[in-house]
């Protein structure tokens, strides 16, 4: 019987790598749709929740219209941190340090790695907390209202948190038992959320479409958008038969993020399909863009504590600027940007002080500008498709995009990141060889689903045991990688 089982297991992978590459391959490049760039929006539910808050507040001159957040922290809640992660942003079992989140916002936007604040306070904002949701407990929902009074004027924000609701995204007719928290966490609680988050941030909309919808689901490649960076192969996109391509930029533009152990791969297509946006959409001319997670990222998540890479909350984080491009690409050139994204970034030739980083022409560019974690680092526009990074320290990951120039030095979607490590420097750093148990316990590292990671650098160490010996080098404050001194 052990045998039997085991090769049905293996025949049921098969069969499921089978139907994924059958969907890669069905897969279409995201169109360009030209819809308005003035008119983008963001919701999701936990991780996606999250997710939320950093593409609002980190593209703020992107996400105007606002954002949906369903059971989500503080902008930067971990602070890079899974036990963050874990602890104060989710059971809220210590306090979160909201006024230093603030001064942190305030901090990137100086310095570039976001957007100005000043784009949020004209953006809008709902917020909903479940009484019975245990996951992530309303305090931690509190204080994101808390954090946003700082940026988005009263008036312009509602809180739902009077509704007996589990962990789950909300609906008036579909789903598990209200106060439940279970897969495919969408409960039926007799309100229409959806409804209710686009209404807030798109004001008055026609009834919603209860029938056979008009539009159509559109499963696209993310491949070239994300490289991989805890991303499915595939995201899916609805499109109302009013907008599609060539109809003008009448149409608006919602991103749907899902939570942890909600992708497609986790639980089909419940979350693209019966969460009750497409319905609203249908009606009121809002393309729907469900980007998906791949079952590689930690727990299917969105990476909203630093599991993928440091620059996670900027917009030079991967999956934010992924994000990012494949809303340029529906808005048809990137909230009226000249130049697409900047495609093919990568990184080579390290050194323990350099990293060369390369990209694909853009047609029409005049030159380049190469940010890394999120602030430029070139003085002069970059004229050919390659730059020399400088003055790093050894050992250590990086990450960086690029975005084009016009003629008139006007600025153009960035890409999506590329990260590089350079090599190890005569007498730089101290290495610390032991399980990857000891590590953890050290504070080295962070376990994490069995799994062991660096604290810093976030590469993964494999098992999380006493048997798996792995060393660290320390590059930094609390920042190391895998290496040999």
């Amino acid at each position: 019987m052990p045998a039997m089982n085991w090769n049905w297991k293996r025949l049921a992978m098969a069969a499921a790598m089978a139907v994924a590459a059958q969907g890669a391959a069905a897969a279409v490049p995201l169109p360009a749709l030209g819809a308005n760039p003035a008119e983008v929006s963001v919701s999701g539910l936990s991780a996606g929740g999250f997710m939320a808050v950093q593409l609002h507040v980190a593209y703020s001159a992107t996400f105007k219209r606002g954002a949906g957040v369903v059971a989500g922290g503080p902008y930067y809640c971990a602070e890079g941190s899974v036990l963050n992660a874990t602890g104060r942003c989710m059971t809220h079992a210590s306090s979160i340090p909201v006024s230093t989140l603030v001064s942190t916002t305030n901090s990137w936007a100086a310095s570039g790695a976001i957007d100005p604040v000043s784009n949020l306070s004209g953006s809008k904002v709902y917020l909903f907390s479940g009484t019975s949701d245990n996951t992530v407990k309303q305090p931690v929902m509190d204080d994101l209202k808390t954090y946003y009074q700082s940026f988005v004027p009263a008036v312009n924000t509602v809180y739902k948190n009077n509704l007996g609701a589990g962990h789950a995204m909300v609906t008036d007719d579909y789903g598990g038992a209200c106060a439940t928290t279970a897969s495919p966490y969408i409960n039926n609680c007799g309100f229409d959320l959806a409804g209710e988050i686009l209404t807030h941030l798109y004001g008055p909309l026609n009834a919603r479409n209860n029938g056979t919808l008009g539009g159509t689901f559109t499963e696209f490649n993310q491949g070239e958008f994300s490289g991989g960076s805890g991303m499915a192969a595939t995201g899916w996109l609805y499109t109302p038969a009013a907008c599609a391509a060539g109809s003008g930029n009448s149409c608006r533009v919602h991103v749907v993020l899902h939570g942890c152990k909600q992708n497609y791969t986790d639980v089909g297509d419940q979350y693209v399909k019966k969460t009750g946006y497409n319905r609203w959409a249908d009606t009121n001319n809002i393309v729907l863009v469900y980007p998906q997670t791949s079952t590689a990222a930690t727990n299917s998540c969105w990476d909203w504590w630093g599991y993928g890479s440091v620059n996670y909350a900027k917009k030079s984080g991967p999956q934010m600027a992924a994000v990012k491009a494949m809303v340029d690409r529906v808005t048809g050139g990137g909230g009226g940007s000249a130049l697409p994204a900047p495609t093919g970034v990568g990184t080579s030739g390290a050194t323990s002080s350099s990293m060369v980083i390369g990209w694909t022409a853009v047609v029409g560019a005049s030159g380049y500008n190469v940010y890394r974690g999120g602030s430029k680092v070139n003085a002069s526009p970059v004229a050919g498709t390659s730059y020399t990074d400088t003055g790093l320290a050894p050992s250590t990951s990086y990450s960086w995009t690029v975005t084009g120039l016009t003629a008139a030095n006007a600025e153009g979607a960035m890409s999506a990141a590329a990260t590089g490590t350079t090599t190890g420097g005569s007498g730089g750093g101290t290495c610390f060889t032991a399980s990857n148990y000891a590590h953890t316990v050290a504070g080295r590292a962070y376990a994490l689903w069995g799994l062991t990671y660096a604290y810093g650098s976030g590469q993964s160490m494999g098992l999380w045991n006493i048997y798996v010996t792995t060393t660290l080098k320390q590059t930094g404050p609390n920042y190391y990688v895998i290496g040999s001194c």
